[in-house]
């Protein structure tokens, strides 16, 4: 478990380190596309179908139903942690408004996932004087004895300095990481290998500075992983403001000591991811895979990660099938659960359909926020490109034309993307992102409602396209 959950961190941070940064990165250069002109032509030709779609959720029928669906949908249930009751409502509550919409198919399959739950937890500042400390623990953190830890604490700007001090020094304190923030991908090794990189030096707690470059004194939590044969100690994260003033205290001389109680624990539940499928018309036995996840953390209400990314997904079914447009393959969304704890319900899906991975044409995901879309990160060949960046000229009336190629289009399509199964992610103006992530600010108001009109209108339009285009995106050369 342990070897999976590390795995599966390097595989979300790889995602997002390289496609949601603070400034988009794509890429500029010119390929030499010799793609046949049947194939251009082909693709010219759905230039009318895409502004349909554009048309029918921008000023048409499904005008502001994304933003209805996921408000109902949140103010329902609120957030849906791996194994909760709660995530199990909420996929109940979309298969049932999937069959409301007139689509038969949809089922689920399911998957044993882990259920941490974070219980109570506190951290209080004991000296020099008492303050609260706002945290959250950490993903799969392990609890503190039940009346809490009470220990000095030293704090620390980044792992080296930890490993430059004499273990005498740590040993039976609590380690608090005030690092500076690069960017998520630079930042967040704190967050995954800050407890083991503090036990190695006989700490008994760690407290790690929120990663996050925007704070107004709430905490972010997040997965972590144990590194093996090293001691399990609690691990929380803590506000920018507190981390600073903590260091602050300390560069004066001051003696620190925290108690810090958390009660966390640590199963398994059975969880369901879920499918729905419209059946290709001439090409059934070829897949289109167009995803997000469904679960979340258990702060906020999820409405950015990844509530929005699951609602455009399921939009693209609702909308072709109002507009009667059922494309040669087989389009197929898929809600995965358990993402946040290790892409559980993704890894549980690819062993269950390894003998059908030559039959997937394209896999997408939306798990980077939902803002203005800009067009598409792409992973695959480059006659692919060429053909995905002729698709994208159709969307220049809602400026959406723009291909990253840097990077994996998202975590739980990364299995098939690594192997050279093309892919998609959805590029949108994310640089808020991580105000708002794993944390009490991830709620319904980061949403706007007419760009999630057009995001879903992209997306839709995109995996239409795709899934009934006369060629398959090629995985070679």
């Amino acid at each position: 478990m342990a070897k999976n959950i590390t795995y599966s961190i390097l595989a979300c941070f790889i995602f997002i380190i390289n496609s949601i940064t603070s400034v988009q990165i794509v890429e500029k250069r010119e390929l030499e596309c010799a793609l046949s002109e049947n194939v251009r032509e082909n693709i010219a030709n759905y230039a009318q179908v895409t502004n349909d779609i554009i048309d029918y959720f921008v000023k048409g029928p499904l005008k502001g139903k994304t933003w209805n669906s996921l408000s109902e949908f949140v103010d329902t249930f609120g957030n849906r942690l791996s194994g909760t009751k709660n995530l199990e409502n909420s996929i109940d509550y979309m298969i049932e408004k999937t069959r409301e919409n007139n689509i038969k198919n949809v089922y689920t399959e399911e998957v044993e996932v882990p259920y941490w739950l974070r219980g109570e937890e506190y951290a209080l500042l004991m000296k020099p004087r008492v303050k609260n400390l706002p945290m959250l623990g950490l993903g799969y953190s392990v609890a503190t004895p039940p009346d809490g830890i009470i220990a000095n604490a030293i704090v620390v700007k980044s792992f080296d300095e930890l490993k430059s001090l004499p273990d005498a020094e740590v040993a039976n304190k609590i380690v608090v990481y005030d690092e500076a923030y690069v960017n998520y991908g630079v930042t967040v090794k704190y967050r995954s290998k800050g407890a083991s990189e503090a036990a190695k030096k006989g700490a008994v707690g760690a407290l790690i500075r929120s990663v996050t470059p925007f704070s107004m004194n709430t905490p972010h939590t997040g997965m972590q992983s144990y590194d093996a044969n090293v001691t399990k100690i609690p691990v929380a994260a803590i506000t920018h403001e507190d981390a600073d003033l903590l260091w602050r205290l300390q560069e004066r001389g001051k003696e620190i000591v925290i108690k810090m109680k958390m009660s966390a624990t640590l199963s398994t539940k059975t969880s369901r991811n879920t499918i729905i499928d419209t059946e290709g018309t001439t090409k059934k036995d070829k897949v289109v895979i167009v995803s997000g996840h469904i679960d979340s953390w258990d702060v906020g209400d999820g409405s950015m990660d990844d509530g929005g990314g699951a609602f455009i997904s399921w939009m693209a079914q609702i909308a072709l099938n109002q507009m009667n447009l059922r494309p040669k393959r087989t389009l197929r969304t898929i809600l995965w659960t358990a993402e946040e704890l290790g892409l559980v319900g993704s890894r549980e899906y690819g062993k269950r359909h390894r003998n059908e991975t030559e039959n997937l044409n394209f896999v997408m995901e939306s798990d980077g926020g939902v803002f203005q879309p800009l067009g598409l990160i792409y992973s695959g060949s480059k006659t692919g490109e060429c053909m995905i960046k002729e698709i994208l000229k159709l969307f220049s009336s809602i400026n959406a034309t723009q291909i990253q190629t840097q990077g994996e289009p998202g975590p739980d399509i990364g299995m098939w993307t690594r192997d050279g199964i093309p892919g998609g992610g959805l590029l949108n103006e994310a640089s808020k992102y991580f105000w708002y992530h794993h944390s009490e600010g991830d709620r319904l108001n980061v949403m706007d409602s007419d760009v999630l009109d057009l995001a879903a209108a992209f997306w839709t339009a995109f995996s239409y396209i795709v899934a009934d285009i006369d060629s398959d995106i090629p995985r070679s050369p």
